[in-house]
């Protein structure tokens, strides 16, 4: 992504964060995590982060998702003696779509990204609105999608290692 194209959404990302009533500092908007995947289709598949914290035991995060954006379908695999990461979704703002193994939803209230539906595999659906949780355990494939006025999750997990996060999508790469 060119640095215009990462200022803007940054700037949007933190217009966003204070919708949901979060207070970040000047750093941390400074150094909003604009996630593409690579693929630079931001505005369909992409994810906007800020890191609170991220020791070897705990990791607190806050995600955006502008209208409909998606994070593609994933899971955070076991590393050495780590199961992989478990972590809490806590819906702050807007309303958020979390797909995730089990009963596919008979009308699921999202789709796939167009021309990716061929790497969403996992269909219950547990919708998150503002207050409510959901946990994933280690190593679970999931994705998520915000509704349409975009979405602002606190995530809560232990520690994080992105980097290593396994897509169903091959041509993902998260750096």
């Amino acid at each position: 992504m060119k640095s215009n194209e990462i200022a803007r959404a940054r700037a949007r990302a933190h217009a966003y964060l204070d919708k949901a009533g979060i207070v970040i500092t000047p750093e941390e908007a400074a150094n909003i995590e604009i996630a593409d995947f690579g693929l630079d289709e931001l505005e369909q598949t992409g994810l906007e982060v800020v890191v609170y914290v991220n020791t070897p035991r705990v990791c607190a995060k806050e995600l955006v998702l502008f209208p409909r954006q998606t994070c593609p379908e994933h899971r955070h695999p076991p590393m050495g003696d780590l199961s992989g990461k478990e972590e809490t979704f806590r819906c702050r703002w807007g309303i958020v779509y979390l797909y995730v193994p089990g009963e596919p939803a008979p009308t699921p209230a999202c789709r796939p990204p167009k021309g990716r539906e061929q790497h969403y595999h996992v269909w219950r659906e547990i919708v998150l609105r503002p207050g409510e949780q959901y946990t994933l355990r280690p190593d679970t494939w999931h994705w998520f999608q915000a509704g349409d006025e975009g979405a602002v999750v606190s995530e809560f997990s232990t520690t994080s290692h992105d980097e290593t996060d396994i897509f169903a999508d091959p041509q993902i790469r998260r750096v």
